[in-house]
């Protein structure tokens, strides 16, 4: 990962304003800081949240609170406690997430 075109920068989250993304049930709110060829996400995923989409989008992910399961296209499954992370390439794995209880999640892309 190259970042580029990103100065020093200090991100209170609770000034960033939230967006909704529904899911295929459920829904995620995302916080999102973008700069340069940055995006940095706080996403609080609701309970019963499941992706209505297969995402092939690089990304790291650390689970901050709750439990995260992501679903791998080929069938394998991860389920994913507070304190765990997950790192996917660009265009390799497409993968999707979901949560029964909810989750706050931490995410580079």
């Amino acid at each position: 990962m190259q970042i580029q075109d990103v100065p020093f920068s200090v991100i209170d989250w609770s000034r960033v304003k939230p967006t909704e993304h529904p899911g295929e049930t459920g829904a995620a709110t995302w916080r999102t800081f973008e700069c340069g060829n940055l995006r940095v996400r706080m996403v609080e995923y609701s309970s019963e949240y499941r992706a209505d989409h297969w995402c092939s989008r690089g990304h790291v992910v650390l689970v901050i609170r709750g439990e995260l399961v992501t679903e791998l296209k080929d069938g394998r499954r991860f389920v994913l406690p507070a304190g765990s992370s997950y790192l996917a390439a660009e265009n390799l794995e497409p993968h999707r997430s979901s949560t029964a209880n909810g989750a706050t999640v931490f995410i580079v892309d």
